[in-house]
């Protein structure tokens, strides 16, 4: 299997692939790649729907530009930890972010929520998020003061006194409960509208199959998260050689044993 970077050709296939619908696992599987390559090259470099083979060539050249150029004096890059590959480690990090922005979360507070979450302590400081992500203070403050706006991350304070940032095991939750939320106040308006244009018209009726289409998908993620929740912290807090107590269905539903 070849390694090293890919090759612009190599980018070429990759763009007829994507354009004629080819799913990541087969492109790579025709460029003899691993198809982790693959997926990571099409989300730094727009999507599936937006990647160019020539833009994505000249923006891994300069990456690589950067890069190779002298540090600072005292500038030291620390090792990572495990053995881990800096460079497979940093390509996965601006993927990560990529598809977090993709879903709607700005760049900056995407970059920061990566950060924490492939920290192995979960946890750094303001000073540390500046040092990793290269930006101002300013720029991690803003971000912080959003993640935490939204139950993504906490604050809290260490030995020294300095405040550290922290994202929860269950980040996902809070997320989907965040979503949840706006999703009841959309459902809300619009049966609101049902009311306002009257019940019997057109445009009432649209109203109201969007009011009901949202209101019965966001019950069943909610059911389905906390249920998740319920289940996954169950396991985090048996002890190895334990059983876990069952816990009450929520909303009567029955489950096999």
């Amino acid at each position: 299997m070849p390694g090293g970077r890919l090759t612009q050709q190599e980018r070429q296939q990759i763009a007829l692939g994507l354009a004629d619908g080819l799913a990541y696992a087969e492109i790579a599987r025709r460029l003899d790649r691993p198809t982790s390559t693959v997926t990571r090259e099409v989300m730094r470099n727009g999507g599936p729907t937006a990647y160019r083979a020539d833009l994505a060539h000249r923006a891994t050249e300069r990456r690589a530009h950067r890069r190779k150029r002298v540090a600072p004096r005292g500038a030291e890059t620390p090792p990572r930890a495990h053995g881990r590959d800096a460079e497979a480690v940093r390509e996965y990090e601006e993927a990560f972010t990529t598809v977090l922005m993709r879903s709607g979360l700005p760049k900056m507070m995407a970059r920061v929520l990566v950060c924490l979450y492939t920290t192995d302590a979960g946890s750094l400081t303001a000073s540390e998020l500046v040092q990793h992500l290269q930006v101002s203070p300013a720029s991690v403050s803003k971000a912080i003061a959003y993640l935490e706006s939204r139950g993504v991350v906490r604050r809290e304070r260490d030995e020294r006194r300095r405040d550290r940032y922290v994202v929860d095991d269950d980040v996902w939750y809070q997320a989907m409960m965040a979503s949840a939320r706006s999703n009841a106040q959309l459902v809300e308006i619009a049966r609101q509208g049902v009311g306002i244009l009257g019940p019997d018209t057109p445009a009432a009726t649209r109203l109201e199959s969007v009011a009901r289409f949202v209101d019965f998908v966001s019950e069943s993620v909610t059911r389905a998260a906390e249920q998740a929740r319920d289940v996954f912290h169950t396991k985090a807090k048996t002890p190895p050689g334990a059983t876990a107590e069952p816990r009450p269905n929520r909303g009567g539903d029955s489950r096999p044993s």
